[in-house]
């Protein structure tokens, strides 16, 4: 079966007439994603794709690009004005009551919302009510092979080797008493990531200190930021190998430039990592029972627990984000704060768990780690996790 059969089944589960494509200057790269387009060349004109639940998809082109769509061996409708684009789209969706669209209702979930409001008014002006493809989008979009899964894991085996020797070259320096700045870290990361023949679009978060309490700190070469005794450092990293198919992970570690954790830092990495551990516990069980868990569950999971110990202001952000071939996937996010993401977590898929709770002026405490669902089981990636904060000047460099 090809692509479009693949949608049309879908879409047959989903009960659902059709899948309404839109994109305008690759405004929509989940479409060419999706239908297996390719986006190279020029794109300036509007282009339209209705795969129909049963039926044969219909293109609708502009004069001017004529051959956009050709790839997908649909019919195709060839449009010069407003009007006639307009009346192409009125004869594809006749007889359609309810279809898809690259949308998300108020934005809810930014990742899938690609088609504009004013495009939406026009297609609900032809009768037809629309609905948001977020549901199979994740089916074709986030939900990974056999073999993307396998880079997956071997991605997390190799990055937990980099957190590893990146801590053990901290304590190395720190005892030899030679400088380390962030920028330093974040080079050396990057090039260990290489080393281990994995790749990543951007360079690691490092941040000491009052740096870690900004989730998305930005390294600064200009400041220069030095480790020194006495210092904690937070350092999250990412990383997949070089095929294009291959999947990302997505590590946090947290590490304190001493022998002794500071009471405040181990008191606040126990509850994080138990938030964590909470939303590990209910994606577990649940899966194993063949029960349905949506990312907005998992996070309440986690949620509950920082908000149970006081420091719930503190957690600003969702619990975890879905994980593919970028790091922020498109599938379900563990998310009940920034959006309301009803969206099960299902099977073949990537997501990471990553509480944090954030002290301004302070510092902050994120443990992450990833988890994947494959043959009905939910199951945690790069083990060990973090079970303390990492005491660089003791006799061990990491402690699962």
């Amino acid at each position: 079966m090809n692509r479009l059969d693949d949608i049309a089944r879908a879409l047959k589960a989903a009960s659902l007439d059709g899948w309404l494509f839109y994109d305008f200057r690759i405004s929509d790269p989940l479409a060419y994603r999706i239908l297996e387009l390719p986006s190279e060349g020029i794109a300036t004109r509007r282009w339209f794709c209705f795969v129909p639940a049963a039926g044969k998809p219909i293109a609708i082109v502009s004069a001017v690009e004529a051959h956009r769509l050709d790839t997908l061996g649909a019919d195709q409708i060839v449009y010069r004005s407003h009007t006639e684009m307009i009346a192409a789209l009125g004869k594809a969706l006749a007889g359609a009551h309810t279809i898809a669209m690259n949308y998300s209702p108020g934005c809810a979930i930014p990742y899938v919302s690609r088609v504009d409001a004013g495009t939406v008014e026009l297609i609900r002006s032809l009768g037809v009510q629309v609905v948001s493809a977020a549901d199979l989008i994740q089916h074709f979009e986030a939900m990974l092979t056999a073999e993307q899964m396998a880079s997956h894991h071997r991605a997390a085996k190799a990055l937990r080797i980099v957190v590893d020797e990146t801590f053990g070259e901290l304590a190395r320096r720190l005892k030899d008493r030679i400088a380390i700045t962030e920028p330093w870290i974040q080079d050396h990361v990057m090039e260990r990531i290489g080393a281990h023949g994995l790749i990543a679009a951007e360079p690691p978060i490092v941040a000491i200190n009052a740096h870690s309490a900004d989730p998305h700190y930005a390294v600064s070469r200009e400041a220069n930021t030095q480790l020194r005794l006495g210092d904690f450092i937070l350092l999250d990293l990412w990383a997949k190998e070089p095929a294009e198919e291959s999947i990302y992970t997505d590590f946090t570690w947290v590490a304190f430039a001493g022998d002794a954790i500071p009471d405040a830092h181990a008191r606040v990495f126990e509850i994080v990592a138990r938030a964590r551990d909470a939303a590990v516990a209910i994606v577990e069980r649940r899966v194993a029972a063949g029960e349905t868990i949506s990312g907005r569950e998992a996070d309440r999971a986690a949620r509950g627990v920082i908000e149970a110990a006081g420091y719930g202001e503190l957690f600003v952000h969702r619990t975890g984000h879905s994980i593919g071939r970028e790091v922020h996937g498109t599938g379900a996010n563990l998310d009940s704060l920034e959006t309301l993401d009803d969206r099960r977590l299902i099977e073949n898929t990537c997501f990471s768990v990553e509480p944090g709770i954030y002290l301004p002026g302070k510092f902050g405490v994120r443990s992450e780690l990833d988890m994947t669902i494959e043959n009905g089981r939910a199951s945690v990636s790069g083990e060990p996790r973090q079970r303390e904060i990492v005491a660089l000047m003791s006799n061990r460099t990491s402690k699962a």
